[in-house]
């Protein structure tokens, strides 16, 4: 069994993956909007090409095609959630104007630094690499653990040359040389090495204590502190694939600032992020909607600062989710609902997404590795809080830990 384990390629783990949506690198910051905001997916991949490349006779190919293209030249060059723009429109001149700021481009390509500039993409190498289908599991497991995040692997598609010619373009699709992609994270390697989990008895029973995977390196803030300070931290923790502990004076956990929320929302939220406490930003971007006295603070604060462009904007999106700030309109608020955590223009796919609470999900430094495991699964975060029993705050088990195991053991039976 063991042997049949390590045997596995990632094509296995590709079955039922669905393909990658994508956007160019030329792309405009509110086409990226567009695209998360009927995506299922609370990331978007980026392509180095533009998927309309002209063909040999000078005809423009379909959109999403890149038949003519070296794989050189049509490569995913990294990722994109609604947590990019949402600190993105935080800077302060892209407050002053936010309909400017999302006409300019995700990344633009350079051809004397061979890599995008970007003002949305991180600026760290390796996050999204290219592997082959016939990739084992121990080398996406290293791949993985030398800092990737999304392997990015083809998958062959059964469209005819005739077949695409008919086909409607689709710019949100990225197929090369008859290939459409998907990519692999964390959590997909956690699920299927769960799927096996006896093979590895008795390590899996282990306490995470036990096993000295509780990580004390984490970024917190002060319940009452200004959301905006956490900024900087919120984009360290989308990248580390963490949160941000909102934490007592007496460094108790109370609550957390996450990326997996926040990518449940939608990019007024920024207007939030800049003017309310960590403590009322959490309850902002509770699943259950904006509390309408916040929304009211929000409007109110945008105005004293006169910060107009993102008013309007908040504005717009506030009474497109059927709410307003009148306090005329109580009887009708009462009759319409908030919009669950802003995110209005993605109520279409709302229902099918998992939309997580502002509450952290936590365990005990004698948990089981297999029920941190469980936990983290089932809650769609790569990440668990460790907390004692008077709620103080431990530290952090994540993916990456919980793989460094189980990469230890497969070594030993490989």
């Amino acid at each position: 069994m063991a042997v049949r384990l390590l045997s596995h390629e990632l094509s296995d783990l590709c079955l039922g993956k669905p393909a990658l949506r994508s956007l160019s690198v030329t792309s405009t910051i509110a086409e990226a909007l567009e695209v998360l905001k009927t995506s299922d997916d609370n990331f978007v991949s980026v392509w180095s090409c533009d998927h309309k490349a002209k063909t040999s006779s000078g005809f423009e190919s379909a959109a999403g095609f890149c038949d003519n293209y070296d794989d050189d030249d049509c490569r995913c060059v990294g990722k994109v959630c609604m947590v990019d723009v949402i600190c993105y429109l935080c800077k302060d001149e892209n407050l002053v104007s936010p309909s400017v700021a999302l006409k300019e481009p995700v990344s633009v390509p350079s051809v004397a630094l061979k890599e995008p500039v970007s003002v949305l993409l991180p600026k760290i190498p390796g996050l999204v690499l290219h592997v082959e289908p016939s990739c084992s599991l121990l080398e996406a497991i290293d791949l993985i653990l030398e800092g990737a995040q999304n392997l990015v692997v083809p998958i062959k598609t059964k469209l005819s040359n005739k077949r695409k010619q008919h086909q409607k373009p689709s710019p949100t699709v990225t197929v090369h040389k008859g290939r459409e992609f998907c990519w692999l994270t964390q959590e997909d390697v956690i699920r299927f090495l769960l799927s096996s989990i006896g093979l590895f008895s008795p390590v899996p029973a282990f306490s995470i204590d036990t096993l000295g995977i509780i990580s004390s390196e984490i970024l917190t803030i002060e319940y009452h502190s200004p959301a905006s300070a956490a900024i900087g931290a919120i984009s360290r923790t989308l990248v580390d694939q963490t949160s941000v502990a909102v934490v007592d004076s007496e460094g108790c956990l109370i609550g957390e600032i996450s990326p997996f929320t926040l990518a449940c929302c939608d990019e007024t939220v920024a207007a939030a992020v800049k003017t309310l406490s960590s403590g009322d930003l959490m309850a902002y971007i509770d699943c259950g909607g904006p509390p309408e006295d916040l929304v009211r603070v929000v409007s109110s604060r945008l105005k004293e600062r006169n910060l107009n462009g993102m008013l309007e904007h908040f504005s717009m999106s506030m009474s497109y989710g059927g709410f307003s700030s009148s306090s005329s309109d109580e009887e009708s608020m009462a009759a319409s609902p908030l919009p669950r955590s802003g995110r209005y223009s993605r109520s279409m796919s709302y229902s099918a997404r998992m939309v997580r609470r502002a509450e952290a999900i936590v365990c005990h430094p004698k948990s089981s590795l297999v029920a941190v495991m469980i936990q983290a699964i089932s809650h769609r975060v790569n990440y668990v809080w460790v907390i004692e029993d008077d709620c103080s705050l431990v530290g952090i088990v994540t993916f990456s830990d919980m793989l460094k195991v189980f990469r230890e053991h497969l070594e030993t039976i490989a």
